[in-house]
């Protein structure tokens, strides 16, 4: 009989209470903890489908202990539901034999461990700016987005520090963003019209990537990694209008119709730079880079006007430097992205 299809969350849900749950309340009801599906994977972002359960996939909950009661009874709470637990659940085998990660269908730890494994990052120290600009994006939105359960660990509460960018590190990033735009929006032409039109694709395509993630910035919006980029902006206002342009400009024929449609998407995003209100209402029409045939934003304008804005002292001494913005606008890497153990050495680009 096949099973049902049950996304992650709610399955995991279910999971904490009708499995792990009664076995807590049944053998230790004094001990505080939350409940949670946060971090990796495709269901902690809503996103997982039937394709999603042929690996990594499953009933799983992290169950977070305090500080104090995590060293005196983890061990204990672990063997207690770990033996109590059935074979499946929904369907789902609770222990999948498929699983690459050396992890199980229950995880206990601790708040403060699990962010230091997972963003590099001791949540008793104050956050600076060189840690945001070093957070993954992806990250940042597996922690905020993903589901608690049961709040008995103040899981919300050390959750809201990690809400969105402060103001002027955000403001840095968006200037970032349109730096990338002024440094490449006149090279799709400029191979197009020597005859390399692959190279100018390539180019168009970074451009829609970049204009994306000053989509993301501007609503404040954390963007998953490559797999689910695509669908999380969908997800977002600037998509009705932006996602069916962006679209022409990456099957266009040749640069010409490639930047015809660029340009509708330059404008439009300046557009909504304007509605942002950080800066002075700047000219949204796209105009021809010196006495070039191509037709640029002028991305270099928005950052320097952005950069204008920044009051931080730490954040306008990172911007008084080329402007490289946060770890996804520099580097698309996925080991830099996902390993935190890189999270040293960078924070070092922003240090003086």
């Amino acid at each position: 009989m096949e099973t049902t299809f049950t996304p992650g969350q709610e399955l995991s849900k279910r999971f904490y209470w009708e499995v792990i749950r009664p076995i807590l309340d049944a053998n230790y009801p004094d001990i505080q903890h939350g409940a949670a599906l946060i971090g990796d994977g495709s269901e902690v972002l809503g996103f997982d489908t039937a394709l999603s359960t042929d690996h990594d996939w499953g009933p799983r909950v992290m169950l977070f202990l305090t500080e104090e009661d995590y060293p005196r009874v983890s061990k204990m709470v672990g063997h207690v539901i770990r033996s109590s637990l059935p074979n499946s659940f929904l369907g789902y085998a609770v222990e999948p034999k498929n699983r690459t990660k050396e992890s199980h269908s229950v995880e206990i730890l601790t708040l403060r461990a699990f962010l230091v494994e997972y963003l590099g990052f001791d949540i008793c120290h104050e956050l600076e700016p060189a840690d945001w600009l070093t957070f993954p994006e992806q990250k940042l939105r597996a922690l905020t987005q993903g589901a608690i359960y049961w709040d008995g660990a103040d899981l919300q509460e050390a959750r809201r520090r990690f809400e969105y960018y402060p103001h002027d590190v955000w403001l840095y990033m968006l200037a970032a963003g349109w730096t990338r735009i002024g440094q490449e929006e006149h090279l799709m032409g400029r191979a197009g019209i020597a005859g390399d039109e692959i190279g100018s694709s390539l180019i168009a395509a970074r451009l829609v990537r970049d204009l994306m993630q000053l989509c993301f910035l501007m609503e404040k919006r954390y963007a998953p990694y490559a797999k689910w980029f695509g669908t999380a902006f969908a997800q977002l206002a600037s998509a009705e209008d932006l996602a069916p342009i962006l679209q022409k400009s990456l099957t266009a024929a040749d640069w010409t119709e490639r930047e015809r449609h660029l340009v509708s998407a330059y404008e439009l995003v300046a557009t909504r730079h304007n509605v942002l209100g950080i800066t002075e209402p700047l000219n949204v029409k796209a105009s021809y880079f010196f006495e070039r045939p191509f037709l640029v934003i002028g991305g270099e304008r928005f950052a320097q006007a952005i950069c204008a804005q920044v009051v931080d002292p730490v954040v306008k001494q990172i911007a008084s430097r080329r402007l490289i913005g946060s770890i996804d606008q520099f580097s698309d890497s996925t080991d830099i992205l996902c390993d935190i153990q890189w999270r040293t050495a960078l924070r070092q680009l922003y240090e003086n």
